[in-house]
């Protein structure tokens, strides 16, 4: 079903299409496809989770939505515009409207700088006034006060840390927010958390989501759509309760079967 990228729930519109993505590496007899001919639509407003186990391809479709990675085939499109072919200046507006939230909080810090210091360099572009109210939008947004800034990052914990990476890329007002497992360095009750600040981001500011996660459980809990990824393959995309309830593909049942709380609750 990776052949359809129009699964959306219709509560808004479609800002971001991928289709038919593929992503390999190396070359002749050494080549590895990561990706192989993925379609998926991201839509305004939603919260959409790619799960797989390790090495499905999820994070490297999140590196190819960010940019990071070009892509060997089919296109992306951002606003209907191809974002494989964007200039640098048009990519550096991309990069403003497509921020990410990565998987390790404790080694996205320089351990010598205030948290301060670290927000204020994301705001370097603006006067002193924009800067501060951006900055305190953004902490509000994660549920932090003023009080963090002049505290380091060893003075704060897991959640706190993977908090203030999130207000970060806020500060810029994404449209798009990428978390590539965002969560798995972090203890239960952390994660939830931040998966709960992910649902405030949705709700209170209408931003589009794309949350990765090797955690179908996490995918369920948080997510308006679910796309499975098998070996570089989108084995199955839908609603979250269409996925949960009524999933198709051998896979996704595989997964679902590890959360029997799941299916206890239907």
């Amino acid at each position: 079903m990776s052949d359809d990228p129009s699964t959306g729930s219709g509560h808004g519109t479609e800002i971001f299409t991928a289709s038919g993505i593929g992503r390999t590496f190396g070359s002749g007899r050494n080549q590895v496809t990561a990706v192989e001919d993925v379609s998926f639509a991201l839509v305004e407003k939603e919260i959409t989770t790619i799960v797989g186990e390790s090495g499905s391809g999820k994070s490297t479709i999140a590196r190819m939505v960010l940019g990071l990675l070009p892509v060997s085939s089919g296109t992306m499109t951002f606003d209907g515009k191809d974002v494989t072919k964007l200039s640098t200046a048009a990519r550096i507006a991309y990069w403003r409207d497509v921020q990410a939230v990565f998987q390790d909080p404790f080694s996205s810090f320089n351990q010598f700088f205030t948290v301060r210091r670290l927000l204020n360099r994301s705001l370097r572009m603006l006067d002193r006034v924009s800067a501060k109210e951006r900055l305190e939008e953004a902490l509000g947004h994660v549920g932090m006060d003023l009080s963090v800034l002049d505290r380091f990052p060893h003075q704060l914990s897991g959640g706190q840390r993977q908090r203030i990476m999130i207000a970060r890329a806020l500060m810029l007002r994404p449209r798009l927010l990428i978390a590539d497992e965002a969560t798995s360095m972090l203890d239960a009750s952390l994660r939830v958390n931040i998966l709960n600040v992910l649902t405030d981001l949705r709700d209170e500011l209408g931003m589009t989501v794309l949350f990765i996660t090797h955690d179908i459980g996490q995918a369920c809990y948080l997510a308006d759509k679910v796309l499975v990824m098998e070996k570089g393959i989108l084995v199955e995309q839908g609603p979250t309760d269409d996925v949960i309830f009524n999933p198709q593909h051998e896979y996704t049942q595989r997964l679902l079967a590890d959360v029997p709380r799941l299916h206890e609750s239907a």
